[in-house]
């Protein structure tokens, strides 16, 4: 049909020379096309299957890129945003939070964040923090290694991971007063279980100034609290790595928890329903005289052998018992079996003790039992009710205390009555704790007025009726 058009339209030569040139443009088009979707056709195959292969293999790639590409802008975002999270104006502690990339380096003592923000050079990058809550306090310090938390970025000559670790992980130290009863509450154990219950077991332990012999006293409670072995990070070569850490131990009050500063509003209460469970203490509530009618409460002693031992204490405990109490003579120390002195001290109901570390125990208590604290001569009232008497109210336990006067003290017999000692007790705390405590604490005994201390134990019956 268009022949006979094309002859009477063009001449021989014209419609051969419009013939080259169509052939020309379409190798063109054809060219340009391979060019433009070359990288997503498969090779030519003779064989069928294998050009569905090869489809698929391509198919899978791209998934797979896009997979990655999305996973490594999520961990390029994180890494960009973590910032260690230092607190250095606490009065108890210094502790720092990190999310994102953490290696620790234990041979170096060291914390490396890093980051991908080329902006990190701005502010301050690293902080230097000993990971023991008795910040300030120089003759537990001084046992505490310090550790360096460094804010890096990822191209810098950094450790690699050589293990990763997929929960989080708390840095703190066994230095300081470990191996003193209160302190290895005060310090360690209840910061441990406020700082790291509500990761609920899938949390790492890292222990700087290891000492095998705490962990082996409160390895029930610690397994309680971690599902994963407790690291000597001093001497481990390993560069391990977490999702998050927190390092220091955050603790706001002196043996007890400022439930608003942790997560679940984690109290007091709490941890004395931890120790519960984990020693299998039965009693939840102490003796009710007013219904168990015919039962005697029962009254532990906590005596004490080498200082602020209590002279008289066989007339308190026979004057104890002729007012209806079952009196138990208990001392704690190092090689006390804890489990089984747990079990001794949940059956009681009264706890009567000189100020001191003893008193500790008053954490196995029943709910609505009694602390009775013998006070030192001394000014040592504040002392007394920040260590004792406001931690006790946050156990759900009754206190009282027996405040010793001139004449039931033994430093009468050292000094005389008109000695500064007995006249401005408080001028020696401006000479420093050691010198407040070598006169107060370790010098000092006493020996109660039976008859001025009946009304004490007579106080604590009447709390345990109404309980």
């Amino acid at each position: 049909m268009y022949n006979p058009i094309l002859a009477k339209s063009f001449s021989n030569y014209e419609r051969k020379t419009f013939g080259c040139g169509a052939f020309i443009v379409i190798l063109i088009i054809v060219f340009s096309s391979c060019m433009v979707f070359k990288p997503h056709l498969p090779p030519l195959s003779v064989n069928g299957d294998a050009m569905n292969l090869q489809l698929s293999i391509n198919a899978a790639e791209d998934m797979l890129v896009t997979k990655d590409t999305t996973l490594l802008k999520k961990l390029e975002t994180e890494k960009k945003d973590a910032k260690p999270m230092c607190n250095v104006l606490e009065p108890l502690s210094d502790y720092c939070e990190t999310k994102g990339d953490i290696r620790v380096q234990g041979k170096s003592s060291t914390v490396f964040v890093v980051s991908h923000d080329f902006n990190i050079s701005i502010g301050n990058n690293s902080w230097t923090i000993q990971p023991y809550p008795r910040k300030g306090n120089a003759g537990a310090m001084t046992k505490v290694k310090s550790w360096s938390i460094k804010l890096v970025d990822d191209g810098e000559n950094i450790p690699k991971c050589s293990i990763y670790h997929g929960y989080p992980a708390v840095l703190f130290s066994l230095g300081g007063y470990s191996g003193n009863h209160f302190h290895d509450f005060s310090d360690l154990l209840i910061p441990i279980f406020s700082n790291s219950r509500h990761f609920n077991s899938e949390v790492h332990f890292l222990a700087t100034d290891y000492k095998s012999w705490w962990i082996g006293k409160y390895r029930t409670l610690l397994n309680m609290l971690s599902k994963h072995k407790i690291l000597d990070i001093d001497n481990d070569n390993e560069v391990h790595c977490f999702p998050s850490m927190v390092t220091g131990l955050k603790s706001h009050k002196e043996f007890s928890i400022d439930s608003s500063k942790f997560p679940n509003g984690v109290s007091m209460r709490d941890f004395r329903h931890f120790l519960r469970s984990s020693f299998s203490l039965t009693r939840a509530e102490a003796i009710k005289l007013s219904k168990d009618v015919g039962k005697r409460p029962r009254l532990m002693i906590m005596s004490r052998k080498k200082s602020r031992i209590l002279l008289n204490e066989g007339e308190v405990r026979k004057m104890a018992e002729d007012l209806g109490y079952e009196v138990v003579l208990a001392e704690a120390n190092l090689s006390t079996n804890l489990s089984r002195f747990t079990q001794t001290v949940n059956s009681c109901d009264v706890i009567l003790g000189v100020h001191g570390a003893g008193l500790t125990n008053m954490v196995f208590l029943p709910d609505n039992a009694v602390l009775i604290q013998l006070v030192p001569l001394g000014a040592m009232d504040n002392l007394a009710k920040r260590d004792f008497g406001d931690p006790a109210g946050e156990m759900n336990i009754r206190y009282l205390d027996y405040k010793i006067g001139v004449n039931e003290s033994s430093l009468v017999e050292q000094y005389p009555l008109d000695h500064i000692i007995f006249k401005n007790p408080s001028s020696f705390y401006r000479k420093g704790w050691d010198a407040f405590r070598s006169i107060y604490l370790d010098k000092q005994n006493v020996k109660v007025d039976i008859k001025r201390f009946k009304s004490t134990l007579v106080e604590a019956q009447q709390l345990l009726a109404t309980s």
